[in-house]
């Protein structure tokens, strides 16, 4: 299964006046510290507050309506979640969703108020590609993984599709790296429309899978990594995003949890806006000087904003403020 600029294409024809076309934003302050023009893909202002509403809708939408009217399932830390719940509601079906028992309440909050329906694993001993397929496979439900289709590759994808047509040729692409989907589609489009593009992926240094994964030249798995970046809490990269990304991906650098912290409270003091910690690090990546050479013209994926007020605050404390 491959995917290719004319599914990215096709995938925003379908979520044209559905998806929001998120802002690009630019900061001078960023700017003069990172050491290079950059353009921010705002992602948090996306529907359900992340980047997955894309490939969630791209994916609802493509099933036959019989099918579709049996439900669906997914699996997911957060953000999947609350698009594919989202996704069902908008097309008039439902949707279960199998979520770690430790996701914050405010994504399990929200995935219930799309009217989801919840069912809970432990992230640290329940497979939860194993468990997904068994819980679809009772039900009678289609499964929609967070990353692993070609479909959700492609909506994602949609994100540098914009940032491309809105900011113009880019020399680098920061992009979050969890499952890697994300990635996959944003790299499928951006090398497409312009070769020499640098894709670089972000993770954070306890859950560097597909950092290592590349140097091996085959997908390596981590323990489930323990970072405030929940959302890119994998343990081992998709077999479909890894076969995408190994031929796109140029590199990938890694951030520490207190560079993530630090890059949240830029992005709330300087930009006046709030990021989850996954929607952070390409900018911690830059403020930490983790991109060299430095690119002219770079463009970030702020992948996300989905977190509660008491763990922002928890996070934003002055010991981790921009110097």
């Amino acid at each position: 299964m491959s995917v290719g600029l004319g599914d990215v294409r096709a995938a925003a024809a379908r979520l044209a006046g559905v998806a929001h076309r998120t802002p690009v934003l630019r900061s001078r302050t960023l700017d003069r510290l990172a050491g290079t023009e950059v353009h921010l893909k705002a992602e948090n202002f996306q529907r359900t507050g992340a980047f997955k509403f894309r490939g969630a809708y791209h994916a609802v939408s493509r099933l036959d309506p019989a099918q579709r009217a049996k439900g669906i399932a997914a699996y997911s830390s957060g953000n999947h979640a609350q698009a594919v719940a989202l996704a069902a509601r908008e097309f008039g079906t439902t949707a279960v969703i199998l979520m770690p028992a430790d996701t914050p309440a405010s994504k399990q909050a929200a995935t219930a108020g799309y009217g989801a329906e919840i069912v809970t694993y432990d992230r640290y001993t329940g497979d939860r590609v194993a468990l997904g397929a068994a819980l679809a496979a009772e039900r009678g439900l289609t499964l929609i993984p967070p990353y692993e289709h070609p479909h959700v590759i492609a909506g994602q994808g949609t994100a540098a599709l914009e940032l491309l047509e809105r900011a113009g040729e880019l020399d680098a692409l920061l992009t979050p790296v969890g499952g890697g989907g994300l990635m996959a589609g944003c790299a499928t489009a951006a090398k497409a429309l312009h070769p020499a593009i640098r894709t670089i992926g972000v993770e954070p240094t306890d859950g560097d899978d597909t950092r290592r994964s590349l140097a091996a030249g085959q997908r390596v798995a981590v323990p489930v990594p323990t970072t405030i970046a929940d959302g890119q809490a994998a343990d081992i990269p998709g077999e479909l995003t890894f076969s995408i990304n190994r031929r796109l991906l140029d590199e990938v650098v890694l951030v520490t949890d207190d560079e993530i912290m630090q890059a949240m409270r830029f992005a709330f003091e300087r930009l006046r806006i709030v990021l989850e910690p996954s929607g952070a690090t390409g900018i911690a990546a830059l403020l930490a000087g983790r991109v060299r050479p430095l690119p002219r013209r770079t463009g970030v994926i702020l992948s996300g904003g989905n977190i509660d007020a008491v763990r922002f605050t928890e996070l934003l404390t002055p010991a981790f403020a921009v110097g």
